[in-house]
């Protein structure tokens, strides 16, 4: 299919962005009634064939050694931008933190940092799910202009924290979060919260719940909700995140009424 840059995807539909690469998906409802999750293997991390997967609702999750794995879990883990409320705390720490918030200023370095093992017993130098081979994918989706980091820096100018994910349409398809220093990843989500509302995305994909995510303010969809819903979204045209790129945030202003200098 060749390069399909975001720039251009103003006439891309919900069925156009499906039906992308080479691959016909199947439908979740119907392969995996019983909510496994896993409703896909093989196919290649193209990024023709990751929109389309995205689009239908589907993530890839596999380990290096792994062929590659499809999901669309029952039930599905979510947040809404306008829902959320931070921490007494953490709004504390915001206001009194010199920390700052950028958009793609370190896409490379925050998906790299999202890789390297937390506290799961990993040996050091191994990497998570997130491998060398989901690494390119997603640094190429940047390059297109559908995978976004926010990124935390601190008053040294050291990166401190981050997230990335895609967005498409009216949805924000979360991947992955890290942290340095406390609390970074959560001024993170905070900052992706504050970007979503003022740019019309109307709900953040968090695909699987944990108790991070649900004391962050997420909450789960049944399948088929999340899949209605997402047709729905696909089609919406929210602000383009790269044009803003350039412009950082001190995190003090994230309690403001427009945090973010958008168009």
């Amino acid at each position: 299919m060749g390069n399909f840059s975001h720039q251009n995807d103003k006439s891309i539909t919900p069925e156009a962005l499906k039906s992308l690469g080479r691959y016909d998906f199947p439908d979740p409802m119907t392969i995996d009634p019983d909510g496994i999750g896993v409703v896909a293997m093989g196919g290649d991390l193209a990024p023709e064939t990751l929109i389309s997967a995205y689009a239908q609702g589907l993530f890839p999750w596999f380990n290096e050694d792994e062929p590659i794995a499809w999901w669309c879990p029952e039930p599905r883990c979510v947040i809404a931008p306008t829902g959320y409320q931070p921490s007494k705390s953490l709004r504390k720490q915001a206001n009194s933190a010199r920390w700052q918030l950028t958009l793609n200023q370190a896409f490379d370095e925050v998906i790299h940092a999202c890789s390297l093992p937390r506290s799961n017993g990993l040996p050091e130098g191994e990497h998570t799910w997130i491998h060398e081979e989901m690494i390119a994918a997603y640094i190429e989706l940047h390059a297109q202009g559908y995978a976004h980091s926010i990124e935390v820096w601190d008053d040294k100018g050291q990166l401190i924290g981050g997230l990335y994910g895609l967005k498409i349409g009216g949805i924000y398809f979360g991947e992955s979060m890290f942290h340095k220093a406390s609390n970074a990843s959560k001024l993170a989500f905070w900052g992706l919260m504050r970007l979503c509302g003022q740019s019309k995305v109307a709900l953040i994909d968090c695909q699987l719940p944990n108790d991070h995510l649900m004391s962050l303010g997420a909450t789960t969809l049944p399948r088929a909700d999340f899949l209605t819903q997402l047709d729905v979204l696909l089609s919406h045209q929210p602000v383009k995140w790269h044009n803003h790129s350039h412009k950082p945030l001190a995190v003090s202003l994230l309690d403001t009424t427009e945090p973010w200098r958008l168009k």
